[in-house]
Protein backbone atom coordinates (compact mmCIF):
# COMPACT_ATOMS: atom_id res chain seq x y z
CA UNK A 1 0.00 0.00 0.00
CA UNK A 2 1.23 3.47 -0.89
CA UNK A 3 1.35 5.97 1.97
CA UNK A 4 2.04 9.65 1.28
CA UNK A 5 2.99 12.39 3.76
CA UNK A 6 2.39 15.74 2.08
CA UNK A 7 4.02 18.19 4.50
CA UNK A 8 6.45 16.17 6.58
CA UNK A 9 8.71 19.12 7.38
CA UNK A 10 5.85 20.80 9.26
CA UNK A 11 6.44 18.28 12.07
CA UNK A 12 10.12 19.32 12.41
CA UNK A 13 11.07 15.62 12.43
CA UNK A 14 14.81 16.20 12.98
CA UNK A 15 14.50 15.66 16.75
CA UNK A 16 11.81 12.94 16.70
CA UNK A 17 11.96 9.15 16.81
CA UNK A 18 10.20 8.04 13.62
CA UNK A 19 11.58 4.50 13.36
CA UNK A 20 8.28 2.90 14.36
CA UNK A 21 6.41 4.95 11.76
CA UNK A 22 8.56 4.04 8.77
CA UNK A 23 8.89 0.43 9.92
CA UNK A 24 5.19 -0.03 9.13
CA UNK A 25 4.64 -2.14 5.99
CA UNK A 26 3.78 0.59 3.52
CA UNK A 27 5.52 2.10 0.52
CA UNK A 28 6.34 5.49 1.97
CA UNK A 29 6.53 8.72 -0.02
CA UNK A 30 7.39 11.80 2.02
CA UNK A 31 7.39 15.41 0.85
CA UNK A 32 8.68 18.22 3.03
CA UNK A 33 6.13 20.62 1.56
CA UNK A 34 3.37 20.38 -1.04
CA UNK A 35 1.78 23.25 -2.94
CA UNK A 36 -1.88 23.21 -4.03
CA UNK A 37 -0.70 22.63 -7.61
CA UNK A 38 1.33 19.58 -6.55
CA UNK A 39 -1.25 17.92 -4.30
CA UNK A 40 -3.34 16.04 -6.86
CA UNK A 41 -0.33 14.46 -8.54
CA UNK A 42 1.20 13.41 -5.23
CA UNK A 43 -1.91 11.69 -3.90
CA UNK A 44 -2.58 9.88 -7.17
CA UNK A 45 -2.59 6.12 -6.54
CA UNK A 46 -2.10 6.69 -2.81
CA UNK A 47 -3.93 4.36 -0.44
CA UNK A 48 -3.16 6.43 2.65
CA UNK A 49 -2.72 10.21 2.74
CA UNK A 50 -1.23 12.07 5.70
CA UNK A 51 -1.57 15.84 5.76
CA UNK A 52 -1.00 18.50 8.35
CA UNK A 53 -2.22 21.64 6.61
CA UNK A 54 -2.30 20.69 2.92
CA UNK A 55 -5.89 20.98 1.69
CA UNK A 56 -7.66 17.85 0.42
CA UNK A 57 -10.86 19.01 -1.25
CA UNK A 58 -13.81 17.39 -2.94
CA UNK A 59 -12.34 17.55 -6.44
CA UNK A 60 -9.16 15.81 -5.33
CA UNK A 61 -11.12 13.05 -3.65
CA UNK A 62 -13.28 12.66 -6.72
CA UNK A 63 -10.19 12.25 -8.89
CA UNK A 64 -8.66 9.51 -6.73
CA UNK A 65 -10.61 6.34 -6.05
CA UNK A 66 -7.80 4.43 -4.31
CA UNK A 67 -7.66 6.42 -1.08
CA UNK A 68 -8.60 4.21 1.85
CA UNK A 69 -7.61 6.45 4.74
CA UNK A 70 -6.76 10.11 5.42
CA UNK A 71 -4.87 11.07 8.57
CA UNK A 72 -4.78 14.73 9.55
CA UNK A 73 -1.58 15.39 11.48
CA UNK A 74 -3.36 17.83 13.79
CA UNK A 75 -6.61 18.19 15.71
CA UNK A 76 -8.22 20.75 13.40
CA UNK A 77 -9.95 19.21 10.38
CA UNK A 78 -10.83 22.22 8.23
CA UNK A 79 -8.26 21.31 5.55
CA UNK A 80 -10.10 18.12 4.53
CA UNK A 81 -13.57 18.00 3.00
CA UNK A 82 -15.10 15.65 5.56
CA UNK A 83 -18.47 15.48 3.81
CA UNK A 84 -16.88 14.43 0.51
CA UNK A 85 -14.78 11.83 2.31
CA UNK A 86 -17.88 10.48 4.04
CA UNK A 87 -19.72 10.19 0.74
CA UNK A 88 -16.87 8.04 -0.56
CA UNK A 89 -16.65 6.02 2.69
CA UNK A 90 -13.09 7.21 3.30
CA UNK A 91 -12.29 7.23 7.02
CA UNK A 92 -10.61 10.40 8.24
CA UNK A 93 -8.64 10.38 11.48
CA UNK A 94 -7.26 13.37 13.31
CA UNK A 95 -4.78 13.49 16.18
CA UNK A 96 -6.17 14.48 19.56
CA UNK A 97 -4.77 15.24 22.99
CA UNK A 98 -1.15 15.23 21.86
CA UNK A 99 -0.36 18.88 22.60
CA UNK A 100 -2.44 19.65 25.68
CA UNK A 101 0.54 20.26 27.95
CA UNK A 102 2.45 22.19 25.30
CA UNK A 103 -0.37 24.62 24.53
CA UNK A 104 -1.33 25.11 28.18
CA UNK A 105 2.27 25.84 29.14
CA UNK A 106 2.71 28.20 26.19
CA UNK A 107 -0.44 30.03 27.29
CA UNK A 108 1.08 30.76 30.66
CA UNK A 109 4.51 31.50 29.23
CA UNK A 110 2.89 34.27 27.19
CA UNK A 111 0.70 35.46 30.05
CA UNK A 112 3.64 35.67 32.45
CA UNK A 113 5.76 37.41 29.81
CA UNK A 114 3.12 40.13 29.55
CA UNK A 115 2.15 40.31 33.21
CA UNK A 116 5.77 40.44 34.44
CA UNK A 117 6.80 42.89 31.66
CA UNK A 118 9.66 40.61 30.69
CA UNK A 119 10.13 42.11 27.24
CA UNK A 120 10.61 45.64 28.57
CA UNK A 121 12.90 44.56 31.38
CA UNK A 122 15.00 42.39 29.07
CA UNK A 123 15.47 45.41 26.80
CA UNK A 124 16.40 47.55 29.81
CA UNK A 125 19.24 45.19 30.66
CA UNK A 126 20.46 44.93 27.08
CA UNK A 127 20.44 48.70 26.48
CA UNK A 128 22.31 49.25 29.81
CA UNK A 129 19.44 51.15 31.45
CA UNK A 130 19.87 48.94 34.52
CA UNK A 131 23.60 49.67 34.57
CA UNK A 132 22.83 53.39 34.70
CA UNK A 133 20.30 53.02 37.51
CA UNK A 134 21.08 54.62 40.92
CA UNK A 135 19.23 51.71 42.58
CA UNK A 136 19.81 47.97 42.79
CA UNK A 137 16.73 47.28 40.65
CA UNK A 138 14.62 48.82 37.92
CA UNK A 139 10.97 49.54 38.57
CA UNK A 140 10.19 51.35 35.34
CA UNK A 141 7.32 49.06 34.33
CA UNK A 142 4.47 48.04 36.62
CA UNK A 143 4.37 44.31 37.36
CA UNK A 144 1.12 42.57 38.27
CA UNK A 145 0.62 39.26 40.10
CA UNK A 146 -1.72 36.66 38.61
CA UNK A 147 -3.22 35.68 41.96
CA UNK A 148 -6.76 36.98 42.52
CA UNK A 149 -7.08 37.98 38.86
CA UNK A 150 -9.95 36.44 36.87
CA UNK A 151 -9.16 34.27 33.86
CA UNK A 152 -11.95 33.68 31.36
CA UNK A 153 -11.66 30.58 29.18
CA UNK A 154 -13.36 30.31 25.78
CA UNK A 155 -13.20 26.73 24.54
CA UNK A 156 -13.30 24.11 27.28
CA UNK A 157 -11.83 20.99 25.76
CA UNK A 158 -8.75 19.20 27.08
CA UNK A 159 -6.56 22.29 26.67
CA UNK A 160 -9.08 24.64 28.25
CA UNK A 161 -9.43 22.30 31.22
CA UNK A 162 -5.65 22.08 31.66
CA UNK A 163 -5.38 25.88 31.46
CA UNK A 164 -7.93 26.08 34.25
CA UNK A 165 -5.83 23.77 36.44
CA UNK A 166 -2.74 25.89 35.92
CA UNK A 167 -4.68 29.09 36.55
CA UNK A 168 -5.97 27.74 39.83
CA UNK A 169 -2.41 26.80 40.81
CA UNK A 170 -1.62 30.51 40.42
CA UNK A 171 -4.64 31.24 42.64
CA UNK A 172 -6.57 32.86 39.83
CA UNK A 173 -10.35 32.93 39.70
CA UNK A 174 -11.67 31.12 36.61
CA UNK A 175 -14.74 31.65 34.45
CA UNK A 176 -15.71 29.31 31.60
CA UNK A 177 -17.85 30.45 28.70
CA UNK A 178 -20.93 28.58 27.62
CA UNK A 179 -20.78 27.10 24.14
CA UNK A 180 -21.31 29.68 21.42
CA UNK A 181 -23.03 27.13 19.18
CA UNK A 182 -26.71 28.13 18.91
CA UNK A 183 -29.03 25.72 20.67
CA UNK A 184 -26.34 24.19 22.90
CA UNK A 185 -27.50 23.23 26.37
CA UNK A 186 -26.25 25.41 29.19
CA UNK A 187 -23.87 23.62 31.57
CA UNK A 188 -23.60 24.18 35.30
CA UNK A 189 -20.93 26.59 36.37
CA UNK A 190 -20.54 28.29 33.00
CA UNK A 191 -21.37 31.88 32.14
CA UNK A 192 -22.43 33.62 28.97
CA UNK A 193 -19.70 34.89 26.66
CA UNK A 194 -20.70 38.50 27.32
CA UNK A 195 -20.50 37.99 31.09
CA UNK A 196 -17.11 36.35 30.77
CA UNK A 197 -15.75 39.20 28.67
CA UNK A 198 -17.05 41.81 31.09
CA UNK A 199 -15.71 40.16 34.25
CA UNK A 200 -12.35 38.72 33.18
CA UNK A 201 -8.95 40.35 33.63
CA UNK A 202 -7.53 37.89 31.11
CA UNK A 203 -9.48 36.16 28.34
CA UNK A 204 -7.88 33.00 26.94
CA UNK A 205 -9.19 31.41 23.73
CA UNK A 206 -8.82 27.68 23.06
CA UNK A 207 -11.64 27.04 20.56
CA UNK A 208 -11.48 25.49 17.11
CA UNK A 209 -12.42 27.64 14.14
CA UNK A 210 -15.95 27.07 12.89
CA UNK A 211 -18.87 29.00 11.45
CA UNK A 212 -19.84 29.79 15.04
CA UNK A 213 -16.43 31.02 16.23
CA UNK A 214 -15.20 32.86 13.13
CA UNK A 215 -14.86 36.57 13.94
CA UNK A 216 -16.24 35.81 17.40
CA UNK A 217 -14.05 38.40 19.11
CA UNK A 218 -14.62 41.60 17.17
CA UNK A 219 -14.96 45.30 17.98
CA UNK A 220 -18.32 44.78 19.68
CA UNK A 221 -17.04 41.99 21.92
CA UNK A 222 -13.75 43.73 22.68
CA UNK A 223 -15.74 46.75 23.86
CA UNK A 224 -17.32 44.55 26.53
CA UNK A 225 -13.96 43.70 28.08
CA UNK A 226 -12.57 45.53 31.09
CA UNK A 227 -10.39 48.50 30.36
CA UNK A 228 -6.83 47.27 30.74
CA UNK A 229 -7.70 43.59 30.34
CA UNK A 230 -5.55 41.17 28.35
CA UNK A 231 -6.45 38.78 25.53
CA UNK A 232 -4.73 35.50 24.65
CA UNK A 233 -5.56 33.48 21.54
CA UNK A 234 -4.15 29.96 21.28
CA UNK A 235 -7.09 28.66 19.22
CA UNK A 236 -7.30 29.77 15.59
CA UNK A 237 -6.55 33.13 14.02
CA UNK A 238 -9.94 33.68 12.44
CA UNK A 239 -11.62 33.70 15.85
CA UNK A 240 -10.23 37.17 16.62
CA UNK A 241 -10.72 40.06 14.22
CA UNK A 242 -7.14 41.23 13.78
CA UNK A 243 -7.95 44.81 12.77
CA UNK A 244 -10.27 45.24 15.75
CA UNK A 245 -7.66 43.74 18.11
CA UNK A 246 -5.02 46.12 16.78
CA UNK A 247 -7.37 49.05 17.39
CA UNK A 248 -8.11 47.90 20.96
CA UNK A 249 -4.40 47.62 21.72
CA UNK A 250 -3.32 50.92 20.21
CA UNK A 251 -6.22 52.82 21.79
CA UNK A 252 -5.36 51.50 25.26
CA UNK A 253 -8.64 49.61 25.65
CA UNK A 254 -6.60 46.44 26.19
CA UNK A 255 -3.39 46.47 28.19
CA UNK A 256 -1.81 43.70 26.14
CA UNK A 257 -2.45 40.61 24.05
CA UNK A 258 -0.64 37.43 23.07
CA UNK A 259 -1.57 35.45 19.98
CA UNK A 260 -0.05 32.30 18.54
CA UNK A 261 -2.29 32.20 15.47
CA UNK A 262 -3.30 34.48 12.62
CA UNK A 263 -6.07 34.33 10.05
CA UNK A 264 -3.53 33.66 7.27
CA UNK A 265 -0.37 31.69 8.02
CA UNK A 266 2.36 32.41 7.33
CA UNK A 267 1.31 36.05 7.39
CA UNK A 268 1.82 38.44 4.53
CA UNK A 269 4.57 40.93 5.35
CA UNK A 270 2.06 43.71 4.72
CA UNK A 271 -0.46 42.31 7.21
CA UNK A 272 -1.17 45.36 9.43
CA UNK A 273 -0.92 43.36 12.63
CA UNK A 274 2.60 42.32 11.63
CA UNK A 275 3.68 45.54 9.95
CA UNK A 276 2.28 47.73 12.73
CA UNK A 277 2.76 45.38 15.67
CA UNK A 278 2.54 47.44 18.87
CA UNK A 279 4.83 46.77 21.84
CA UNK A 280 1.91 45.46 23.89
CA UNK A 281 1.24 42.65 21.40
CA UNK A 282 3.20 39.41 21.64
CA UNK A 283 2.94 37.22 18.53
CA UNK A 284 4.43 33.73 18.41
CA UNK A 285 4.55 31.85 15.07
CA UNK A 286 2.00 29.06 15.71
CA UNK A 287 4.34 27.15 18.01
CA UNK A 288 2.17 26.67 21.10
CA UNK A 289 1.53 23.06 20.06
CA UNK A 290 5.09 22.28 19.04
CA UNK A 291 7.11 21.04 22.01
CA UNK A 292 9.26 18.03 21.15
CA UNK A 293 7.17 15.87 23.46
CA UNK A 294 3.94 16.98 21.76
CA UNK A 295 5.29 16.29 18.28
CA UNK A 296 6.48 12.85 19.41
CA UNK A 297 3.02 12.18 20.87
CA UNK A 298 1.60 13.02 17.45
CA UNK A 299 3.89 10.58 15.64
CA UNK A 300 3.15 7.84 18.17
CA UNK A 301 -0.58 8.32 17.70
CA UNK A 302 -0.20 8.11 13.91
CA UNK A 303 1.59 4.79 14.36
CA UNK A 304 -1.27 3.42 16.44
CA UNK A 305 -3.87 4.57 13.92
CA UNK A 306 -1.99 2.95 11.05
CA UNK A 307 -1.56 -0.27 13.00
CA UNK A 308 -5.27 -0.42 13.67
CA UNK A 309 -6.03 0.36 10.01
CA UNK A 310 -3.70 -2.41 8.89
CA UNK A 311 -5.46 -4.85 11.22
CA UNK A 312 -8.87 -3.75 9.95
CA UNK A 313 -10.14 -1.88 12.99
CA UNK A 314 -9.50 1.85 13.22
CA UNK A 315 -9.08 3.02 16.81
CA UNK A 316 -9.83 6.62 16.08
CA UNK A 317 -11.80 8.73 13.63
CA UNK A 318 -12.38 12.44 13.66
CA UNK A 319 -12.65 13.62 17.25
CA UNK A 320 -13.42 17.14 18.48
Amino acid sequence: MKAVILDYASLAPHDLDTKALFALPFDWFTYDTTTPEETLERITDADIVLTNKVVIGREMLSANHKIKLIIILATGTNNVDLEAAKERSIPVCNIVGYSTESVAQHTFACLLYLQRRLGEYDTSVRDLSWSDSPFFCLLDFTIEDLSDKTLGIIGYGAIGKRVRELAEAFRMNVLVSESVVPGSRSKDGRVSLDTLLAESDVVSIHSPLSEHTENLINREKLALMKDGAMLINMGRGGIVNEADLLEALTSGKLKAAAIDVLSVEPPDKENPIIKNQPENLLITPHVAWASRQARQNLVNQVVEILKSADSGSLINRVNP
